[in-house]
């Protein structure tokens, strides 16, 4: 018996003599600093977790060693913890066996990750875990309580609170971005936030002089890479490195540190953002939950638009420009800074894959891209020379030119004239006709049911007279529409400003084929094999219209 007193006093001596490395955690969430709660301040909680250190008279050891803080960080991601990172490092190099927080929503709130640390990694480490308020927690001097029901209870309430709390943010900045207003940390490049609101955005002179240049290149013909080339070798700062020169404490999510310089990426979203032509646009990324702190890209028809929130950098005329020439394959040849006249227009009329291009002797031609590089079966050459093809769609361009520049004549004369009552009162009466013709058949199509159901009709009789009622009733309503649609030609007007008609009367006096043309009044250009082209122009449908009102006019 004495033996075993003897170990038992052992045993006691043993944990008295325990050294103890102690760390603080300390969290202030984001969500506490913008309620600005002085209980859950950094000051606060260090106070509390000295006082608490202070006040230990257990015959163990205390060692201080370090405090970690994240300061304004989401308690839902490890991370993103900067701080909590290091603790786990040092806890794992054996320079911290004791870790005490205020509370267990300090270190977790997320509840798997509350079981994992302290039901495993805590204990396989020997890592003793202290919290000291709402549901207080000591590993070591109390380890049955650690596992009571309490805790992983506590820690669904604390993630209860978290998911809660981030719906409620993330409808308040949804309300925001409804209402065009700016919520992001930092402007878009070109523009800053005004001093005097932080959601509306003001243009930075020194960055949008830049954002016009490249928009500028870009439609003069120059391919991304040499607009990047350009950028960099002028020792233009890319738009992180410009913050930073700003003193903004803006990190790159998708940087590498070191020296940041403009990449064809850059560009590229830059060529594509609607921002730079006043438009607010917003909601195209988001966090994947509360738990999961991963980006992930939203649906262009989810992301929040609203138009003419603030001062544009670039004309809209140029972005639409700029949108039809990013569909398009435009990479250069190697070592060109421009591209092509033809470069992105050009198809196979056959295979449709693009044409490439090729010199030989002093002359340029074009063949297919399927029959030169895969498959001499696969296709035929479609072989056309460039001086035959630029002057075969100047050809094109010049007519629907003089189309244009006819029909605005007319539209004019038309509109000049009395107001035509005479011919809005016809199609009302050709429409009532119609209407009172097909209320007619309807009915003697449904009297030909009660001629079968008396037996006055056979069964073969009644189906061949519906079927043929049936295909009056749609002949008639096929009319009726088409009418409908002459009236609204009418109705609604057309006037020498209408898209088509003002885009092509610019070029009255074209005779030279530049990209810029192409570019605006182009949609692509087909060869055939035989030599001859096709070249689908826009604003088709715009021509059929002002074609419709001037038919409906002269009728």
């Amino acid at each position: 018996m004495a033996r075993t007193a003897d170990r038992q006093n052992t045993a006691k001596i043993a944990l008295r003599n325990k050294v103890w490395y102690v760390a603080f955690y300390i969290r202030l969430s984001r969500e506490d600093k913008r309620g600005k709660d002085e209980s859950e301040s950094i000051i606060n909680q260090r106070l509390i977790l000295t006082d608490f250190l202070k006040q230990q008279d257990d015959d163990d050891e205390y060692v201080f060693v370090d405090e970690y803080v994240d300061d304004g960080v989401s308690g839902t991601t490890d991370e993103e913890r900067e701080s909590y990172q290091r603790l786990l490092t040092d806890i794992q190099k054996g320079k911290i066996n004791c870790v005490i927080v205020k509370n267990l929503a300090r270190s977790f709130r997320n509840n798997g990750d509350q079981s994992y640390y302290l039901g495993d990694w805590f204990p396989r480490n020997n890592v003793r875990f202290i919290s000291l308020y709402q549901q207080p927690v000591d590993t070591y001097k109390d380890p049955q309580n650690a596992q009571n029901i309490s805790v992983p209870v506590q820690g669904v309430l604390n993630e209860e609170h978290a998911r809660g709390t981030s719906e409620s943010v993330r409808r308040t900045f949804d309300k925001k971005r409804e209402k065009g207003l700016h919520i992001g940390s930092f402007a878009a490049y070109g523009y800053q936030k005004d001093p005097k609101d932080k959601n509306a955005l003001i243009i930075d002179e020194e960055a949008a002089e830049n954002v016009k240049s490249i928009y500028a290149w870009f439609l003069e013909g120059m391919s991304k890479n040499a607009i990047v080339r350009m950028l960099n070798e002028s020792g233009i700062l890319c738009p992180s490195a410009y913050k930073k020169s700003k003193g903004m404490k803006y990190k790159n999510p998708n940087g590498k540190g070191g020296n940041p310089l403009w990449c064809a990426m850059t560009v590229t979203n830059m060529l594509k953002n609607r921002l730079y032509v006043g438009d607010m646009v917003q909601g195209r990324y988001r966090i994947k939950s509360y738990k999961i702190h991963v980006q992930e890209t939203v649906p262009e028809d989810e992301w929040f638009i609203v138009e003419n929130t603030h001062e544009p950098i670039i004309s809209r005329e140029n972005f639409t420009k700029v949108q039809e020439l990013l569909k398009k394959d435009t990479r250069t040849a190697p070592k060109q800074k421009t591209l092509y006249l033809f470069s992105g227009f050009l198809r196979c009329a056959d295979c449709g894959k693009a044409m490439t291009r090729s010199a030989v002797r002093g002359n340029v031609y074009y063949y297919c891209r399927t029959y030169k590089d895969q498959s001499k079966a696969a296709c035929t050459k479609h072989t056309m020379k460039h001086n035959h093809l630029e002057q075969a769609v100047l050809y094109a361009i010049k007519q629907q030119v003089y189309i244009a520049v006819s029909l605005s004549e007319m539209v004019s004369r038309i509109n000049k004239a009395p107001l035509q009552k005479n011919q809005s009162i016809r199609l009302n009466e050709r429409i009532a006709s119609k209407e009172k013709e097909l209320s007619k058949i309807s009915r003697y199509k449904q009297s030909i049911y009660q001629d079968w159901k008396d037996g006055e009709i056979s069964y073969k009789d009644y189906h061949q007279m519906k079927e043929d009622y049936e295909q009056q009733i749609e002949a008639i309503n096929e009319v009726i529409r088409n009418l409908e649609e002459e009236k609204a030609v009418f109705e609604n007007g057309v006037d020498v400003e209408n898209p088509f008609l003002a885009t092509f009367r610019k070029y009255e006096n074209i005779n030279k084929l530049i990209r810029d043309i192409l570019i605006e009044l182009v949609d692509t250009i087909k060869v055939y094999e035989n030599g001859n082209i096709s070249v689908k122009l826009k604003f088709a449908n715009e021509y059929r219209r002002v074609a419709e009102y001037i038919k409906v006019q002269y009728l």
